[in-house]
Order: C-alpha cells, then structure tokens, then sequence
C-alpha cells in the first residue's frame, strides 16, 4: 500500500515518502514543511478542516480499502442517543456537543494516573534527538497533561554523569545531571495529569539507575521496565562521531561498533574512511531458557523495585510473536503493574537498523487485536488485567480513535513517538530563526522563517494558535521560559484534542472512557477475520432487520 505525498484538501504535502501515519518514512528536524503534524503545530485545529473554505468543496479519497491496516477500520457513527455525558448534562441537544465530551482518563492499578487525553509520549532516551529537543517535549507534554517517557541509557551516555566502579549495585550513581535535568523540567510545569516515566534496560540496572531514581525522587516517577520495541529487535543504539566519545561509551561498558580501541580501527577513523561509531545496548534475558525462568526474574525485579520505594511500575514490550505477548500481559497482570506498552512494528525510532525496521516483527494492528484477545481470556478468569496502551504507527486523531476502541476497555493510552516530536523540532526552528542569539541554545536550524510559516504568520503570537492557551495557563512572566517548541507541543494536541472530540461525540459517546469495539468496523472482510472487528456491511445489521420487518 502506498499513500499519496499531497493532500489537497487541507494544503499539506511531505518532503519524503509518507507512511500508513501520514508522517515521512524520514522526519528531519530542520524540515520546513509541511505535513499534516507539522502544520498541526503551528495552526492547531483549524487543520481539522479542508482550506479555502467558501470557494471549494471537498470530498473523500479513502473509502477503497485494501489489506489489513489502521487504515482499513473505520469509525462507527450513530443518529441517535447519547452515552457517557459528564456530571450535570443531560441528553439535551444544548448539552449534546462535541466540546463536551471529556477526554480524560486514568491508568494504574492502585494509584490512578490521571491524563488530559489519552496519550502519551514514546520513549525519548540517549538520542540526540530527544536530548537537544527535550524541554519541548517535556514542557509540552506537562502543560497538555500527558504522561511522557524518559527512555534508555540516558545516565550512561551523559559524560557528566558519574557512575562508581565495583561489584555493588546500590548507589553505583553518585550524579547524572542529565537525567536529572529532564525530570526536573517536566515536574516544573506539571499540574496534576500526567507523569514523568523512568525506563531500564540492562545497561540501566547495572548502573543503579533505579536506586539512583528511587534516592532522589521516591514515587514520584514512575519506572518502567523494557523488553522491547516495535522498531528493532535489538538493544537500544546511538551514532557517535567523535573517536574520544567512542571510546568513552566502550569504557562505560556499552557495546561500540566498531570497536574504538582497535588501532586499525582507530587509524582508519583518522584517515577519514570510518566516520562513526554505532552504540549498542546489551539484549535482555540471554540467562533464561525458559518461561518460567523469565516469569521468576520478571517478579522478582518487580518486587525489587516495590522494595525502592516506587509505588507504580510499567512494561515496555516490542512487536515480539505471540508467546512474548501472552507473556508480557499475563506477568504483568499478576504483578499488579500500572501500564502496559504494546509497541507494534510500523512505529518509530531514533536509530534502528533499516531493513530490520522494515522486515521484523508484528505489525500493530494484528499485535494489538491478539493483545485484545488475550486480555480478554485473563479477564474471564476472573483476573483485574492490566491497563494497556498501545504504540507502533500513531499520529492522528483518527487513529488515536481506533486504537483505543480496537484494544476497549483494557487500553488506556496511545503512545505517540515521531508525531509529538515534530512540533519541538518546528518550534526550536521558528525560535531559532526569529532569535539569532537563541539559535544554537534551542538547537534551530533556520536563519530565517520559510515560506511556509511566513503563510501563517511573523511573531509567535500571530504563527502559533494556541499561544495564548498556553499563556493564560503559565502567565505572561512565565512565556519567556517557555520554549516555542512546547507551544508547537500544545497546539498540536489542541488539534488532536477537537478532533478526537469530534470524533467521539459523532459515535454519540461524551467519555474517552466510553469507546467500544463497536465504535469502530472493518473496510474489508480480511480486516474483519484478521481483528475481530465486524465488517462494516455486518455490524449491527441484526437491528436493521429487526427495523425493516417490525415497520
């Protein structure tokens, strides 16, 4: 399936291949625009709508719908009734519009998380990307409400960081100033929804991150462990240019390729025909040859970190087969974790191997209708399953929708990755061009403003929508502190926010927390079989016969 670079009717067009999300197979950071996210986080909801509105009609292109996809499920509406109305509300049409319709939800076992909208970041951990841009994506994600993800090997990566040598686990990190600075950010805007989430992997347990966390923070972090993601079957991986930084990384025990204490490798970097290094995380449970060993070590690491002190702890698993997910639900499940992150293959990454992204694991629409299916078979035993958010692929309101009501009502949350971090690239660039002095700090890669966003407008307060949103909520002292990214952060999730408003209310529910199922039907009958999900042509045709013979 290809989809098409040029949207005509809302005036967005990608600079490289689109994928099934709508964002570029390859997002840049100094991209000028614009698609569809990218110009969401300038004007906001007004991107909901076609342009040129009184001079043009609009219609549909996709309603032929091929294979088995996000695509190929569409969204149920109904002309009739009205479900899940907030306190005070009636079933009155006055009472009955979209803006009504709450968006908020919770996630947790016994502690409740609560969230503005049903969303939250990927995982943002030792990539340039998410070091240079995190300030946006961390006060853009406290400011909408949302939870947002610290990922891997942040603390081992960070040259300031200081990490004991010796055989002890507790107290291996006397600092890390990086890991600091980023938890530390999100907590100064934080207002009550959202939460600010430490990952582990391997290389992170061997440097006490967690007690490290535990020491300075105490509960109110929440940890994660990682099994995997749905872009790599492998550790995490960064790229280094620098031999001196190479051989920093290998000293701190990742694994460097190549290897930067090599002569002949060293010699070749001088003379320029090897001009990076690739750095590797460690693969997890290599020591177990079985189920149950992994469900042992899985329970004894999560009573390990109950025994820090963390009161909420969450998993992280990749786009593995089917034995990995019942897995990865079942133990989480009996160890009475807050979340569950299913990241599906079609999602997105910092660094990942190509054709590894493009060929391995499952895709998340068939990972998570299994995950559906196997929650259920926990939940007729009786069993409280695990809140469960799914990830791989999501960009728009729509799809946000669908993944929800796919994987009802055991999913909570849509982790979003390279859709929330576009606007922090657009807003450092915006800040950057209309400050010189600011350009290198906020990490902008304009000189000036392009044409366009000088089609949208010249100052800040005239290019973002939702400026002034984000004004009233910090003050007008406060919006020097505010970086431009994060306001791009906001407007897009104002965009996100009507539109998935919109969306429910059309479905006649006015909760998040009311979405079915039977919200959604297939496209196509392979959809169908593949899902679970109805065909559209089926879904409720039992009551249109009824209907027809009872008239």
């Amino acid at each position: 399936m290809r989809f098409t670079k040029n949207n005509d009717a809302l005036g967005t067009v990608n600079r490289g291949n689109p994928t099934e999300s709508s964002l570029c197979t390859l997002c840049r950071a100094d991209c000028t625009g614009k698609c569809e996210t990218w110009l969401s986080s300038l004007v906001g909801r007004k991107l909901l709508y076609p342009r040129s509105y009184g001079i043009v009609t609009a219609g549909a292109d996709n309603t032929t719908h091929v294979g088995v996809s996000y695509n190929s499920l569409r969204i149920q509406g109904y002309a009739y009734g009205a479900h899940g109305l907030p306190g005070g509300l009636t079933n009155d049409a006055d009472d009955c519009i979209f803006p009504n319709v709450s968006l908020e939800t919770e996630f947790g076992n016994k502690i409740k998380t609560k969230a503005r909208i049903p969303l939250m970041t990927g995982a943002l951990g030792s990539t340039f990307v998410a070091q240079k841009y995190w300030d946006s994506f961390a006060i853009g994600g406290a400011l909408v409400g949302i939870p947002v993800v610290i990922g891997e090997n942040v603390v081992g990566v960070d040259r300031e960081s200081e990490i004991a040598s010796g055989p002890e686990r507790k107290g291996k990190i006397k600092s890390a100033p990086e890991l600091e600075r980023r938890i530390d950010s999100y907590f100064r805007y934080y207002n009550g929804y959202g939460a600010i989430i430490v990952q582990l992997n391997v290389e992170d347990t061997r440097n006490g991150v967690a007690e490290f966390v535990a020491d300075k923070y105490g509960d109110k972090v929440i940890i994660e462990l990682k099994w995997g993601q749905g872009a790599k079957d492998i550790g995490g991986e960064i790229q280094v240019t620098s031999l001196d930084y190479a051989v920093f990384l290998k000293e701190r025990g990742y694994v460097v390729d190549p290897d930067p204490t090599i002569p002949e490798v060293q010699e070749a970097f001088e003379n320029g025909s090897i001009k990076s290094f690739a750095r590797h995380s460690r693969l997890g449970g290599t020591n177990f040859s079985s189920v149950e060993k992994v469900r042992e070590d899985f329970m004894s690491s999560v009573e390990y970190l109950r025994s820090l002190g963390f009161t909420r702890i969450t998993l992280k698993t990749g786009s593995y087969g089917m034995e990995e997910l019942a897995m990865a639900i079942k133990f989480a499940t009996d160890a009475g974790l807050d979340l569950l992150t299913i990241d599906g293959s079609g999602g997105g990454t910092g660094m990942s191997p190509w054709n590894m992204m493009q060929s391995w694991g499952v895709p998340s629409i068939h990972l998570h209708s299994k995950a559906y299916e196997y929650a259920s078979i926990l939940a007729a035993k009786g069993l409280k399953v695990v809140d469960m958010s799914f990830a791989g692929g999501f960009a728009l309101e729509d799809s946000i929708y669908k993944g929800l009501a796919l994987g009802a009502p055991f999913t909570k949350l849509i982790c979003m990755g390279r859709g929330i971090m576009i606007p922090g690239f657009v807003g450092s660039n915006i800040e950057g061009a209309l400050f010189e002095e600011k350009r290198a700090e906020v990490n902008g890669h304009w000189n000036e403003l392009p044409k366009s966003v000088l089609q949208v407008g010249s100052t800040a307060k005239e290019i973002f929508a939702c400026y002034f949103d984000v004004e009233k909520i910090v003050g007008k002292d406060e919006m020097k502190n505010i970086p431009y990214g994060a306001i791009a952060f906001y407007t897009l999730a104002d965009k996100l926010y009507c539109g998935l408003q919109q969306l429910l209310a059309g479905a006649r529910k006015f909760s998040a927390t009311q979405l079915t199922r039977n919200d959604i039907f297939a496209g196509n009958r392979e959809t169908a079989k593949e899902t679970g999900i109805r065909h559209m042509c089926d879904a409720n045709d039992e009551s249109a016969r009824k209907i027809l013979n009872a008239y």
